[in-house]
């Protein structure tokens, strides 16, 4: 259980933990405990959005981030909060999340050899009492009675109303929200994120930050692929990288329907390790996910990076 009254009191050296400096003392925690996520060595912040995230945790600001998948949204939150050892709690939007889930039920429960039956909080309950970063991952597939439970934690003094126990529940001081999605809150109209939705712009309206992350520039992509897969050759991930971003600027023109991720390309690089032929899992990674119009793109494209042909070809490092 997290110590419900614990502030944060620890100066953190910005320019140290995320390459950047902002003009206002930022503090974490001294102690760390099982909820605060582990640091990623190999992560790359990038500025702005790193500085909207320590705004969120010095200021109480509720920040949005939203931008194509695999972009490191949500692991930036969580990379901060490691620095800071604030604790941390991601709860996915999906469809199969109620307000039940959030704010709690009565259950039966065994006290003193006697069933009884009491509230028992949900997550979104037990995250306010604490000093707990909330991030609401996939906000945009939330459902509508979902959402407007969300938005009380919205208002100014965040206020969570318990109207089946007759309760309100005051934020510990400590407690942060946070929201990551695809899209900005006004739909998707690509089509690549079936499932979200537009967003009340009411609700909108009350997150204090939105920030965008798009997908890293190259050499940084380069640098985290060799920091997390050492085993892999320079040259070999420039290239993997150089294929990644042609196939992003073939999406941004409407040529391929889905988005080659840093995610998808650490996935790459982790078959590869294991297969030794780049084509063959770059397959499974990717390129079996398209229609065979798309395919015939990704071939040329794999082509003019690698100098081999996609389809039974091994490729040497």
């Amino acid at each position: 259980m997290i110590e419900p009254n614990s502030v944060p009191d620890t100066p953190v050296d910005t320019l140290a933990a995320f390459g950047i400096e902002v003009p206002w003392r930022v503090l974490g925690f001294s102690k760390r405990d099982r909820h605060v996520p582990e640091i990623d060595e190999g992560f790359r912040f990038d500025p702005e959005v790193t500085k909207s995230v320590l705004l969120g945790f010095s200021y109480d600001r509720r920040v949005y981030i939203h931008g194509p998948h695999g972009s490191g949204k949500t692991s930036h939150i969580e990379q901060v909060a490691a620095h800071l050892n604030w604790p941390c709690l991601r709860i996915n939007l999906d469809g199969h999340v109620t307000r039940a889930d959030l704010i709690g039920r009565d259950m039966v429960t065994v006290r003193n050899e006697r069933q009884v039956t009491e509230f028992v909080p949900g997550l979104l309950v037990w995250s306010v009492q604490n000093p707990v970063a909330l991030v609401l991952d996939e906000y945009d597939a939330g459902i509508p009675e979902v959402m407007f439970v969300i938005q009380r934690l919205l208002e100014s003094q965040g206020r969570l109303t318990l109207l089946d126990q007759n309760e309100v529940i005051l934020p510990n001081p400590g407690f942060r929200l946070f929201a990551t999605a695809n899209t900005a809150g006004q739909g998707d109209s690509s089509g690549l994120y079936i499932g979200t939705q537009a967003i009340n712009q009411a609700q909108m309206d009350r997150w204090q930050c939105i920030v965008k992350l798009d997908y890293l520039a190259e050499d940084t992509e380069v640098r985290i692929l060799k920091k997390r897969l050492p085993d892999i050759p320079i040259d070999l991930i420039r290239n993997m990288v150089k294929f990644a971003n042609f196939c992003r600027e073939a999406y941004y023109q409407a040529d391929i329907s889905t988005l080659l991720s840093l995610r998808t390309l650490i996935t790459w690089g982790q078959n590869y390790l294991v297969l030794k032929n780049v084509a063959e899992a770059f397959r499974f990674a990717f390129f079996n996910r398209l229609d065979s119009d798309e395919q015939t793109l990704l071939k040329e494209l794999f082509q003019r990076c690698f100098n081999a042909e996609l389809i039974n070809e091994k490729i040497d490092s």
